[in-house]
């Protein structure tokens, strides 16, 4: 039964009309501080269905950024639970530049423990936001677009290298 359900919503998640549903989750997930990557979720659409470039950006960045705000609200919970914090460079550079810091948070493995320190130290919330978003959807532009130039026989040639 259980494995009935579980390849069900496996087909659905794939099919093609859901794929902007399938990326914001896989982008929600990957943005929190379960190391996963959903670049190659984004990519697989776009490279499957072009015309929804666009959307497929705007869904992403909104599930990674939604996953960095989930980061931050940890951080800030997290802050609430413990009465005293240690001192260190990441707190003190934090500090100093503030929530524009936020930009970097698109970096795989420092990215997400940035947010959750964002909200540690209760840097002001919604321009945390906004740099979240600006930083993630640049890297979903970037690394999306850079990714559809690579040739087909590329990608064949890989597939029966992994296969």
């Amino acid at each position: 039964m259980i494995e009935s359900a579980i390849a069900w919503l496996l087909r659905q998640l794939a099919a093609p009309e859901v794929g902007l549903t399938s990326v914001f989750l896989v982008s929600f997930v990957s943005a929190t501080l379960i190391p996963a990557g959903s670049e190659p979720a984004v990519f697989a659409v776009a490279k499957a269905n072009p015309a929804l470039f666009w959307p497929l950006m705007a869904v992403a960045t909104l599930g990674n950024t939604l996953g960095g705000m989930v980061d931050y609200w940890m951080g800030y919970q997290a802050k609430q639970t413990f009465a005293k914090e240690r001192s260190s460079r990441w707190f003190h550079w934090l500090e100093r530049h503030g929530a524009k810091t936020m930009l970097l948070a698109w970096l795989p493995g420092i990215g997400d423990p940035l947010c959750t320190l964002g909200g540690w130290l209760k840097l002001p919330f919604w321009p945390c936001v906004t740099y979240m978003a600006l930083g993630k959807l640049a890297r979903y532009l970037c690394m999306t677009s850079l990714l559809l130039y690579v040739p087909d026989g590329v990608w064949h040639r890989i597939g029966q290298m992994l296969g």
